[in-house]
């Protein structure tokens, strides 16, 4: 970053350039996920163009350090606010506020407002986004200066969340209606799996605390698909448009989903979207004694879904209603308010996307009221319907008892079946993973020299280190059978995690060698004819082939990928590593019509 000029000259320019007014305004777009239209813009803003103060990083750090952020920022706020009305934009306006600028000692209330006033502008159609230039301390101050934007009509937006601690809490602590995650999340999302947990994390978060996400800084058409995959409601960015001083009216999107024949049907098996039920719903503004009489002359009605628009925004449960109404007076002094009040604002809010796995670790580790009263099931944060509990575990249940019936039996892993669907699944979900294929170098001789029983030892140890290498909640370990597993890998690192096993697995292997078959490094056995070969202890290959979305058109293909290149391991000395990095790796053989064994 360039130096402050000399601090006198660089107030004197700032004065200058406020007295003048040589701010210029732009506009991003904000788009609606759902329809591909424009929500509202963002303004932006622009210094003179021939000086060091054109850049709005450079010009805030220079009025910051001459003592002027609280005048710039009230000056951007009116160059924005005009210019917005006089291009006669549609949609909300997101304006940037420094968060230092209103905890200020010399902070005006109702400035922001008297500007809208000037031009006609209510403040229903502004939110007011907090962009942090400095770390913010003073919580309680920030959140009266925010309460007080509220109680005039605004929203409250937080800006780049993930990219410090503070904004966490500034969620925690401020309610906003948006939040926008920052773009280095957001970038590269299509081919970085730690990335997409946290943007579904944050999705997860803000979908029980009705809050909007907006992801910023989607700049391609991937990252657009993944972000609409996850259920995120709104985004901005390049992709979908350019700041500019007039800006786009109308975008052109490419919103529709995302073809996925092959293993469709097997992963919705596997979602929330399975265990979907229609179950009326009611507005927030019901009379709290119609819900009464809903659940009074339901008796298989155990919760109503309160939804404003297409939104849920809470839960009314069956007995909790029933024994409120059941007290003295209640039906006369509370039967005509909004049901509002009854419910549980901060319900189990789901993605009908969600896989079963996911879920289940979502209601074991949040309360316990959650099984109890089940979830809400949402498309792009548009209600669907419910799930229960009980369906949740029935359905968990239905599919381990599936997984034990193609498992194989040595092992308990689970057999070609399922890998094949795994495979073709995350080929569907155009997800980017790698496949490793383990084979055990000379099992055949150590079998003939130590028996079957041995051998097992050997296999399944082989097993529990695999699984102790793979990640449980994103990876899958198979196995094909024989000698031969199979890992897929959701999360980064695969070639190096595969080294660290084998290393783990030449330590390991020697206790299920004799002593003198240790110190010569191998042993004699008899070949087909009965003729004496020598054999070398056995060892480990791995061939592993990094899958990108369009690459392979089905688990046969990646099969035949993964084959070739453990064969190349194989010609390697010793327990080895062979990654295919070749862009026609799927053209190297015939596609195989199973993972193949030896």
């Amino acid at each position: 970053m360039p130096e402050l000029p000399e601090l006198t000259s660089l107030r004197r320019d700032i004065e200058l350039l406020l007295q003048e007014a040589r701010l210029s305004a732009l506009f991003q777009p904000i788009a609606s996920l759902n329809d591909g239209e424009i929500y509202g813009y963002e303004g932006l803003i622009r210094g003179p163009s021939d000086g060091y103060l054109h850049s709005p990083i450079n010009l805030f750090r220079s009025a910051d350090a001459v003592g002027l952020l609280q005048s710039v920022d009230l000056a951007c706020r009116k160059a924005i606010i005009a210019a917005f009305v006089a291009e006669r934009l549609q949609g909300r306006l997101f304006l940037n506020v420094s968060p230092a600028c209103l905890t200020a000692p010399d902070f005006r209330p109702g400035a922001t407002l008297d500007m809208l006033r000037a031009v006609g502008l209510p403040p229903q159609r502004v939110v007011i986004e907090l962009t942090e230039t400095h770390s913010t301390h003073d919580y309680a101050l920030l959140k009266d200066a925010l309460l007080h934007y509220r109680n005039m009509g605004f929203q409250i937006a937080i800006d780049d969340l993930g990219e410090g601690f503070s904004t966490l809490r500034l969620w925690s602590e401020l309610q906003p209606d948006f939040v926008k995650i920052d773009k280095y999340f957001v970038q590269g999302l299509a081919s970085d799996v730690q990335k997409r947990q946290f943007v579904r994390s944050i999705q997860h978060i803000a979908l029980n605390t009705a809050t909007k996400v907006i992801a910023e800084g989607i700049e391609t058409q991937p990252e657009l698909d993944v972000v609409r995959r996850i259920g995120i409601g709104f985004g901005q960015g390049y992709h979908i448009a350019r700041p500019q001083q007039h800006p786009v009216r109308f975008l052109a999107l490419e919103l529709s989903e995302p073809e996925s024949p092959r293993g469709s049907d097997e992963r919705h098996a596997r979602s929330a979207g399975s265990l979907l039920v229609e179950v009326p719903t009611v507005a927030p503004t019901e009379r709290s004694e119609a819900v009464c009489q809903l659940f009074t002359g339901s008796p298989q009605l155990y919760a109503l879904p309160v939804v404003e628009g297409d939104r849920p925004v809470g839960l009314l449960k069956r007995n909790e209603v029933l024994e409120f109404f059941a007290r003295p007076f209640t039906h006369e002094l509370y039967g005509n308010r909004p049901c509002r009040g009854l419910m549980d604002a901060s319900p189990l809010i789901v993605e009908t996307s969600m896989s079963l796995q996911e879920l289940s670790l979502l209601v074991s580790a949040a309360e316990r009221r959650y099984l109890a009263d089940g979830f809400i099931v949402t498309e792009h944060g548009r209600y669907l319907g419910m799930g229960t509990g009980h369906d949740l575990m029935r359905a968990l249940t239905e599919l381990q008892m599936r997984a034990a019936r193609y498992a194989n039996p040595l092992t308990l892993l689970p057999g070609n079946v399922p890998i094949q669907e795994e495979i073709d699944g995350l080929l569907a979900d155009a997800e980017p993973f790698a496949v490793a294929y383990f084979d055990l170098d000379h099992f055949k001789p150590y079998n003939d020299v130590y028996g079957y029983a041995r051998g097992d030892s050997l296999i399944q140890l082989t097993g529990s280190l695999l699984l102790e290498m793979a990640d449980p909640q994103h990876d899958f370990v198979g196995h094909i059978g024989g000698d031969d597993f199979v890992v897929i890998f959701r999360t980064p690192g695969a070639e190096q995690r595969c080294r660290d096993m084998l290393e783990g697995f030449e330590h390991q292997k020697l206790e299920h060698f004799e002593a003198a078959h240790r110190l010569s490094g191998g042993y004699a056995s008899p070949d087909r004819r009965g003729e004496l070969q020598w054999h070398s202890l056995v060892t480990l290959s791995v061939g592993i082939v990094e899958v990108q979305p369009g690459r392979y058109l089905s688990h046969h293909e990646v099969a035949a990928a993964a084959a070739a290149a453990k064969r190349c391991a194989k010609r390697q000395s010793g327990s080895s590593v062979f990654v295919e990095r070749r862009a026609d790796a799927a053209d190297i053989e015939p596609p195989q019509a199973l993972l193949t064994v030896g």
